[in-house]
C-alpha cells in the first residue's frame, strides 16, 4: 500500500515540475485562471428553472395574453427597480459631455480634452480624456465659442436664457447581431469555403445613431384635455425626482442604454474579467415574465394573487384602482422605484408604476412557434418598415392602466420608435457562471 502511494505522489511531482506538458496525455488545458463571476450593482440573480408561460386567469377582458405553455430557463441578471431618471441622466450626461470634450479639444484646449500620444509616441487614432472633468461653472468654458453649437441657438432662447440644446444629443453605437448569426450560419458552402448569398461576417455588424434625451413632452400628449405642465417642466431633470423611473423613453432608446451601459462596465475591468463578461440587454417577453412571478407557480400577480391589496386594505401596486381616483394606491402618476413590496425574486413594482420595454417583437401567435427553452423571437425593423413590424411587447401595465394588465401573464405593445410617459425599461444580463442542482444525495 505504502508503494502505490509513494508511486501516486510522484506522478503527481512529476506532472506538476512539468509545467503545461502532458506527457502524451489527454490532461486538458492547464493552468487555467479559476473564475469568479461578480454581482452587477443593484441586480438580482434570477436563478435558472422553470414556469408556465401564459395566462392564469381565464377572464382578462382589457389585456393581451399568452396561451399556457411550461418552458425553462437559463439564469440570468435583472435590475431590481426601473431605471431612474438619475441614472438615465448618467447616459445622457456622458453623451453631452462626449460632445462637449469634442468641441473643446478641436477649437478650445486639444491638449486637456483629447489625448493624442502615449508614452512619447503619437496615437493613431486619439480619444477622448476622461480623467479631466469639465469645468462647467467656469465661465470661460461656458461662454467660449467652441461650445457654441451645443446651446439653443438665440432666436429660439426664451428671455434670453441659454441653456442646452438636447434634441441634437446623439449616442452612436455598433453591435454583433447574434441572432442572424444563428439563421445565416447554415449558408457556409464548405466546398468553396465561402457564405452563400454574399454572406460575411461584416454583415452581422449593425450600427445606429440615436438620441439620447427622453421626449418629455409625452406627458403633454399623452392625454388630451389635461394639465400635466408641471410633469412636463421638472420630471426628468428636477433632484425630487430622481428615484422615479425614467419615461419618454422609446425602445430604440433602451436598447441604446443597455449597449452603453454595457460598454462603461466593460471600460472599469480587468481584461481578465471582460472575457466572461455578458452584455446589459433588454429582457424577453418570456424572461420579464418568468422574473415577475417571484417563483410561485400560476401567480396572477408578482405578490401571488388573486388580489390587489393586502389583508389590510393596502393596494399592493401604483395603478388606476378606480375611475377617476388614480391617488388612492398612494400616488397619483408615478412612484419611487423602490415602492410597496418586492416579490420573492427582491424585484420591485414588476406590477404597475410604468410599463416595461421587452426586446420581443409583438406577435400574437409566437408562443406556438418558439421553443421550450429560453423562448426567443426577433425581428429587427428599420425605420422604412412598416408600422406592424415595430411592434414591441411591453409589460407589466402603468399608473394608468387598470387592474388587468397588471397581471404577469398581460401583455401589451407600443411602437418602437415612440415614447409615452408610462412606459420605461429595465435591464438584465445573462449569469456566465454554471449553475448546478442539489438532488440531496
Amino acid at each position: 500500500m505504502k508503494k502505490i502511494l509513494l508511486f501516486g505522489a510522484l506522478v503527481g511531482l512529476l506532472f506538476s515540475s512539468c509545467g503545461t506538458s502532458s506527457r502524451g496525455e489527454l490532461v486538458g488545458v492547464q493552468d487555467l485562471e479559476e473564475f469568479y463571476p461578480s454581482d452587477p450593482y443593484g441586480m438580482v440573480r434570477i436563478p435558472r428553472g422553470t414556469h408556465t408561460l401564459g395566462a392564469n386567469d381565464g377572464d382578462v377582458p382589457y389585456a393581451h395574453t399568452t396561451p399556457k405553455k411550461l418552458v425553462t430557463m437559463h439564469s440570468f441578471y435583472m435590475d431590481q427597480t426601473e431605471i431612474t431618471n438619475n441614472e438615465y441622466r448618467q447616459f445622457v450626461h456622458w453623451v453631452r459631455d462626449s460632445i462637449a470634450r469634442t468641441l473643446l479639444s478641436e477649437n478650445f484646449d486639444e491638449e486637456t480634452f483629447m489625448i493624442t500620444e502615449k508614452d512619447g509616441e503619437l496615437l493613431d487614432e486619439p480619444y477622448l480624456n476622461w480623467d479631466v472633468e469639465i469645468p462647467w461653472n467656469d465661465d470661460e468654458i461656458i461662454e467660449s465659442e467652441a461650445l457654441y453649437d451645443m446651446y439653443i441657438p438665440e432666436e429660439e432662447q426664451i428671455l434670453g436664457q441659454k441653456g442646452f440644446d438636447t434634441r441634437y444629443w446623439k449616442y452612436k453605437y455598433s453591435w454583433l447581431d447574434k441572432s442572424e448569426a444563428g439563421q445565416k450560419a447554415n449558408r457556409f458552402d464548405r466546398e468553396t469555403g465561402t457564405y452563400r448569398e454574399g454572406f460575411s461576417r461584416q454583415g452581422l455588424v449593425k450600427s445606429a445613431e440615436v438620441y439620447v434625451y427622453p421626449d418629455t413632452l409625452t406627458w403633454l400628449h399623452d392625454f388630451s384635455y389635461t394639465f400635466n405642465e408641471p410633469m412636463f417642466d421638472t420630471y426628468f431633470w428636477h433632484p425630487a425626482y430622481g428615484e422615479y423611473p425614467v419615461v419618454g423613453v422609446n425602445w430604440q432608446q433602451a436598447q441604446a442604454f443597455c449597449n452603453w451601459r454595457t460598454d462603461h462596465r466593460l471600460s472599469l475591468l480587468t481584461p481578465y474579467e471582460r472575457k466572461y463578461e455578458t452584455e446589459f440587454r433588454l429582457p424577453t417577453e418570456t424572461e420579464w415574465e418568468y422574473a415577475a412571478r417571484g417563483n410561485k407557480v400560476n401567480s396572477i400577480y408578482p405578490w401571488g394573487g388573486p388580489y390587489s391589496r393586502n389583508s389590510k386594505g393596502c393596494f399592493l401596486a401604483n395603478f388606476k384602482p378606480v375611475r377617476g381616483n388614480y391617488i388612492a394606491d398612494g400616488f397619483a402618476f408615478t412612484a419611487p422605484a423602490v415602492s410597496y413590496w418586492a416579490n420573492d425574486y427582491g424585484l420591485y413594482n414588476m406590477s404597475g408604476n410604468v410599463s416595461e420595454w421587452t426586446s420581443t417583437p409583438f406577435e400574437p401567435t409566437s408562443s406556438m412557434f418558439v421553443s421550450d427553452i429560453n423562448p426567443f423571437y426577433s425581428y429587427d425593423a428599420d425605420d422604412d418598415a412598416h408600422p406592424m413590424l415595430k411592434r414591441k411587447v411591453i409589460k407589466g401595465g402603468s399608473w394608468k392602466d387598470v387592474g388587468a394588465f397588471l397581471q404577469v401573464a398581460a401583455k401589451d405593445y407600443e411602437y418602437q420608435d415612440t415614447a409615452k410617459c408610462y412606459i420605461g425599461f429595465r435591464c438584465v444580463k445573462t449569469y456566465a457562471g454554471v449553475e448546478t442542482i442539489d438532488f440531496g444525495y
